[in-house]
């Protein structure tokens, strides 16, 4: 049986719960493929906060990488993630067109969870205008949609659909801003745009902090559902519920942090 493959282009989380090793549990919940390119690996300090350290992998061997999957395998669907640089956001998006790549999910990871500067201002310049154009659809989250749309902080439903409107004017055909239950409002909402009406993905707000990993988790199963040839709403609507379940049964790893339980869709609803 040839089963759908899927690669992820991201970091590496070594505490499990977000990155590429958030995107391959999702992956292989959702009964895809899974593969990897990696950029960076993020380490944490126990002995300092859980303080993220940020280890860049040197270019050719992320070139080597992707010449292993693009050019001896294939793939149905792709995410990015936590890219790290310029220089890797003009590699990616070259071999994004030079293969003809579709089904493009850009998750334009900008952050460590925790934070709350972007971990490198050029990236994001390069992340709007190269990346953004090529995506089938881009997931930001709140802090994310205001860097890419180069506006004031997003605190109402308004704000959401202005900075949605921006986004999708770069180049993106959908944008997905995960509003979550960060935003004022009744209920965990994530706003859809494709350039010619929005739609609301609503849940009812969840009180945990075990939400490490969860945008990862998200765009993963996004990118799961369109690699298996769902349309970007179908896709979208069955992640939404996977991300939802995870979410709710999220758990403790240590006295820092809690990621989302990728199996909690399959075993509970």
């Amino acid at each position: 049986m040839s089963m759908h493959k899927a690669l992820t282009i991201a970091g590496s989380d070594t505490s499990g719960g977000a990155g590429i090793q958030a995107d391959l549990k999702t992956f292989q919940e959702r009964d895809v493929y899974g593969m990897t390119v990696l950029t960076t690996i993020v380490t944490m300090d126990p002995a300092n906060n859980w303080h993220h350290g940020v280890h860049p992998v040197a270019l050719p061997t992320i070139e080597a990488q992707l010449q292993t999957v693009l050019g001896g395998i294939g793939v149905d669907a792709l995410k990015t993630g936590m890219l790290g640089s310029v220089e890797i956001i003009e590699l990616v998006t070259h071999t994004i067109k030079k293969q003809g790549l579709s089904r493009i999910v850009i998750d334009p990871v900008m952050v460590c969870k925790g934070n709350d500067e972007a971990l490198h201002p050029e990236t994001t310049v390069a992340l709007r205008e190269l990346l953004v154009p090529v995506a089938d659809v881009v997931t930001p989250n709140l802090f994310e949609a205001a860097q890419l749309a180069d506006r004031a902080p997003i605190k109402t439903l308004d704000d959401m659909k202005d900075a949605a409107q921006t986004i999708h004017a770069s180049g993106a055909k959908y944008v997905l801003i995960k509003g979550g239950a960060k935003l004022d409002h009744p209920t965990a909402i994530d706003l859809l745009y494709d350039g010619k009406s929005f739609e609301l993905y609503e849940s009812e707000k969840i009180a945990t902090t075990y939400t490490h990993g969860a945008g990862c988790t998200y765009s993963a199963a996004i990118t799961a559902e369109l690699a298996k040839g769902s349309d970007v709403k179908q896709a979208i609507s069955t992640a939404k519920a996977f991300i939802m379940s995870a979410i709710q049964h999220g758990f403790p790893i240590n006295s820092f942090v809690g990621p989302t339980m990728h199996s909690a869709y399959r075993k509970y609803q």
